[in-house]
């Protein structure tokens, strides 16, 4: 990754984590319980007292003889058997309770975009990134000069965990085979497999009307901030930020606004899929707004397809809301 100041000099921007430390997936950290799940709880030396089958209700709780109304919601299968033999010992003498998993649907992760099928998964076994996409169908292809193309940008396509984007590389895992990216899936893990067909960009931030511009020649910073209605009150006026390329391995360009709008400095002229950013406090270096304009394009990329393909899809925000971007995310809309 590197930053370009004007178009000449490039100096290194903060390294990116690599895939190692993405964190456990689903088969590696112990599972909690969640509504819908159903265990088996069998009482030590007591076999007529087994249930075989005990179900987690909405509320996160199950019951068990005389342990009513356990909340287990986020509990692991040792702490649940912990709880209801604590419960138990009012009753009985040194219960020793069994809790196997029988049927366990609370978890699931969701896959978007150009795949051939899109939606929210029940993780029900360890998965990996690859499996994932498997299971979804792959991506999609469209013919084109009579031969069949993806029709997937994996440069830009992401997975998202608790917030945060993963250091992940689409290309490299799906078309050099580069295992290292194939990460195990953990609970809640959001994938999105962006369009090739997508010709637009991106002006967000600090900007009357954040959102995505259809791509057309002589496209240029400040004209792309004109389309948008222009600055805001509270806009840093004097660099905007340029995002172009891979999610994995992008370019930062820094553009001398203050100097364009004097005069001094010529336009800086935009490609398709740039994301230009606005900040709405003074930054000195790029790394100091690199991630906001990155958390902000994923919000508006997350917002802008699902908007338009399943806009009841989620109850609560794939990412948080960035102070960074005024405008509530689902207003990218043009």
């Amino acid at each position: 990754m590197a930053v370009v100041l004007g178009f000449f000099a490039q100096i290194p921007l903060r390294a990116q984590e690599p895939a190692a430390e993405i964190g456990p997936g689903y088969g590696e950290m112990p599972y909690r319980l969640g509504a819908g799940d159903v265990v088996s709880i069998q009482f030590y030396g007591m076999p007529d007292l087994t249930r075989p089958e005990v179900t987690v209700a909405p509320d996160g709780t199950l019951s068990y003889l005389s342990a009513t109304g356990i909340n287990v919601r986020g509990k692991t299968l040792t702490e649940t058997r912990a709880e209801i033999e604590s419960r138990l010992a009012g009753f009985y003498r040194n219960p020793r309770i069994i809790v196997t998993p029988i049927s366990l649907v609370s978890k699931s992760y969701t896959i978007m975009g150009m795949i051939k099928m899109s939606g929210i998964f029940p993780m029900d076994q360890p998965l990996t990134l690859i499996e994932a996409l498997s299971r979804s169908g792959g991506t999609i292809s469209g013919l084109f000069d009579r031969r069949y193309v993806d029709l997937a940008d994996l440069e830009r396509s992401f997975i998202i965990r608790e917030g945060k984007r993963l250091p992940v590389n689409f290309r490299k895992l799906m078309l050099e085979g580069d295992m290292s990216q194939n990460i195990p899936l953990a609970p809640g893990d959001y994938i999105q497999i962006s369009s090739a067909l997508a010709n637009d960009y991106y002006v967000l931030g600090a900007v009357r009307k954040p959102g995505r511009e259809g791509f057309t020649e002589g496209a240029s910073v400040m004209a792309a901030i004109a389309k948008r209605l222009g600055f805001q009150d509270t806009a840093y006026r004097e660099h905007v930020l340029i995002v172009r390329g891979s999610m994995s391995d992008p370019k930062v360009i820094v553009v001398d606004t203050d100097a364009i709008l004097k005069g001094t400095k010529k336009d800086v002229p935009l490609e398709p899929k740039d994301i230009v950013y606005v900040s709405n406090r003074p930054w000195y270096k790029a790394e100091e707004v690199f991630d906001a304009a990155v958390t902000v394009f994923l919000q508006a990329s997350v917002a802008a397809w699902t908007g338009a393909n399943s806009p009841v899809f989620f109850q609560k925000a794939v990412l948080p809301f960035t102070p960074y971007n005024l405008t509530p995310p689902g207003s990218t809309q043009p």
